[in-house]
């Protein structure tokens, strides 16, 4: 009988610590923590909302909610989860079906794990 093996992908995702230092020396803690809290959960709308788009065959909504992840994430300084935004970005401009499914199930992937890692204060990987 053969032997199933059990494969778990996880993804390293790098942070920027500065930008998020940089909104506190320019809002104050209590403000930046207010803005910061309103840009996580903006940016996980955002992960759901490409995700739908995706799922839905809309290649212009998908592009649109992709690039603005994108943004966001590079605001806060999540350097990983910019980079495969935009990578969902270029897949579905060029109508790569094959590679938006990977590319959008990474995406996934590396933004659950950033917000989850950002918004617990763990340190993420430099």
């Amino acid at each position: 009988m053969a032997t199933l093996a059990r494969l778990d992908i996880t993804e390293d995702v790098r942070f920027d610590g500065r930008r998020l230092g940089a909104i506190m020396d320019e809002l104050g803690e209590s403000t930046a923590e207010s803005v910061i809290c309103a840009a996580l959960e903006q940016l996980a709308n955002g992960l759901s909302a490409t995700r739908r788009a995706a799922l839905a065959g809309d290649r212009a909504g998908t592009v649109a909610q992709a690039e603005s992840v994108a943004r966001l994430a590079w605001q806060l300084g999540l350097v990983s989860l910019a980079g495969v935004a935009v990578d969902v970005g270029r897949c579905a401009d060029h109508r790569d079906q094959a590679a938006l499914s990977a590319t959008m199930a990474r995406m996934m992937r590396v933004g659950r794990r950033s917000l989850t890692e950002i918004w617990d204060g763990v340190d993420i990987v430099a």
